[in-house]
C-alpha cells in the first residue's frame, strides 16, 4: 500500500510506503554537524540497558536543518496552543556518548 500526499501549491507528490508510514520509535536524538551537514541520529534507549541502537539517521544541509528547526517551533506552538504547555523533564542527561565528533546535544 502506498499513500500519496500532494502539495497543491508546488505540485509535489510525496510517496509514503506502508513500512515507513508505521514510523520508528525514538526517545533520544543525538545531533552532530560539520561545515556542510547536520547528522541527526534517532536512538531507542531502554532503561537499565547500557547499549542503545541508532534506529534512523538523517543527514541535512545547514539550510534544511534551520528550516526543520523553524517547522518544529511552529508545530510545538500549535500543539501547546491546543493542548497546553509541554512539560520538560527536570533531569540531567549526562550519558557519555561519543562518536568522535563535536559534543552531541540531545
Amino acid at each position: 500500500m502506498e499513500t500519496k500526499k500532494s502539495n497543491s501549491k508546488e505540485g509535489i507528490n510525496i510517496e509514503l510506503s506502508e513500512e515507513v508510514a508505521s514510523g520508528i520509535y525514538s526517545n533520544l536524538a543525538v545531533i552532530n554537524h560539520s561545515n556542510s551537514e547536520f547528522v541527526l541520529d534517532f536512538i531507542q534507549i531502554m532503561p537499565g540497558i547500557p547499549k542503545a541502537k541508532v534506529r534512523s539517521r538523517i543527514l541535512l544541509t545547514p539550510q534544511h536543518a534551520k528550516r526543520l528547526k523553524s517547522a518544529l517551533e511552529e508545530n510545538i506552538k500549535k500543539f501547546e496552543d491546543q493542548f497546553g504547555n509541554i512539560q520538560e523533564l527536570n533531569q540531567n542527561f549526562n550519558m557519555p556518548i561519543n562518536f568522535g565528533g563535536p559534543t552531541p546535544l540531545a
